[in-house]
């Protein structure tokens, strides 16, 4: 049976990190790029001469020690770390639940605090090992607007935009349970290898759509990219986009990581079905817009995602009309074994329907693996993540706003 952890329960916890709650009400330092942290610096004091060497000691603990408290940051200063803690924040979020699977897919159900007048949020991320490699699956948004039919989080209306520090916060969070980073207690100067990580790729495949979060999820992949930090290789970070083709451009010229497309479907009326973007955005125009994108070649092949619906996309004639709209297009597709939820419609094609999909695909020169389901049994699995949080009413929120400002004032 797949284990459940109730983070909520203090004796679950574990040892390390020992951090503060977040404080919704400070700002944050994780997230922040070096300019803006330089500017953090300027606020709480620090002289113009420092600031840029404090940032490089911060960026060092954050990203390469994954401290979530300030005071374990050894090389400063007493004093700057308590001005420091007493106008920032860098804690973790609260980790409402671990989920572990039979195949060891673990899922953690974080909570992350209120932004403006709202509740708290929860989103869901995922970790899957595998031999040689763990990939973590990070979500960009809390529900989602795209409504995919097949798809569970498609079910959950659109919350709000995770911030680029919640989309980071998640990575430090696995490493943290992982234990992926050095002992806070390591000596300074000891060295803190940057191979054997338990998470050595991630992917935007989570919760909602990157490409309509483009700016915070740019400014999150940027610093996990960061060679002095967290420093994943952008060819270990993947994009998923469901077709938002202006983003596409966008994502290779500014972010420069791989791409993932959700195609799911080769006639433009079954995607504007299954995947209802496209209706804005049609097949034509995104095969056009994969094509070009920056960098794409054989060694940087696009990844072209395709769910199997039984006696709905799965037929001989949809492989040969995949290998015809990819051609040209440096390409593997991942064929998706549909991962049932409760209320789905659809089933998941027969074993032998999808090898006989992939051996097509493959003879015709593209690589087509079948992806394992993993996770199943914990609802981690791909197009299976939903959290609980949803939109306050606008009333509600009004409410919330004015008890706020009310308790604000009796300080």
């Amino acid at each position: 049976m797949p284990a459940t952890i109730d983070l909520t329960d203090p004796s679950a916890r574990p040892a390390r990190p020992s951090t503060p709650r977040p404080m919704a009400d400070k700002p944050t330092l994780v997230g922040m790029n070096r300019d803006e942290m330089v500017a953090a610096m300027a606020d709480a004091g620090v002289p113009e001469k420092q600031r840029k060497m404090r940032v490089n000691q911060i960026w060092h603990w954050l990203y390469i020690r994954g401290v979530s408290d300030f005071a374990d940051m050894h090389t400063i200063s007493r004093d700057l770390r308590e001005n420091l803690a007493s106008r920032y924040t860098i804690a973790r979020p609260e980790i409402v639940e671990e989920q572990i699977s039979n195949d060891g897919t673990r899922k953690w159900l974080m909570r992350f605090p209120p932004r403006g007048a709202g509740r708290p949020v929860e989103v869901e991320t995922v970790y899957i090992p595998e031999e040689g490699r763990g990939t973590l699956c990070i979500s960009s948004q809390v529900g989602c607007t795209l409504t995919c039919t097949f798809c569970h989080t498609g079910t959950q209306k659109l919350v709000r935009n995770l911030t680029a520090e919640e989309i980071l916060a998640q990575l430090l969070v696995a490493r943290d349970r992982l234990g992926d980073f050095p002992h806070k207690d390591t000596p300074q100067g000891a060295i803190v290898p940057a191979e054997g990580r338990k998470v050595t790729n991630i992917v935007m495949m989570g919760m909602g759509e990157p490409l309509y979060n483009f700016d915070e999820v740019k400014k999150a992949l940027l610093i996990a990219a960061d060679g002095d930090g967290l420093a994943l290789s952008r060819r270990r970070i993947t994009l998923s986009t469901s077709g938002v083709v202006p983003g596409i451009v966008r994502t290779g010229e500014e972010i420069g990581v791989m791409l993932a497309i959700s195609l799911h479907a080769v006639r433009d009326e079954l995607r504007d079905e299954l995947v209802p973007i496209n209706k804005k955005y049609p097949l034509k125009e995104l095969l056009e817009a994969c094509r070009t994108y920056p960098g794409v070649s054989n060694a940087r092949r696009i990844t072209f995602e395709y769910v199997m619906l039984k006696g709905v996309n799965d037929s001989l004639s949809d492989a040969k009309e995949l290998v015809r709209l990819l051609k040209g297009i440096p390409a593997k597709i991942n064929l998706i074994p549909f991962n049932p939820w409760p209320g789905s419609n659809y089933e998941c094609s027969d074993w032998e329907t999808i090898e006989t999909f992939a051996d097509f695909v493959n003879a015709n020169g593209y690589a087509s693996p079948i992806r394992t389901p993993r996770g199943r049994d914990i609802l981690a699995a791909c197009g299976q993540l939903k959290s609980e949080s949803e939109r306050m009413r606008k009333t509600d929120r009004l409410a919330l706003e004015a008890m706020m400002i009310a308790g604000h004032g009796a300080d």
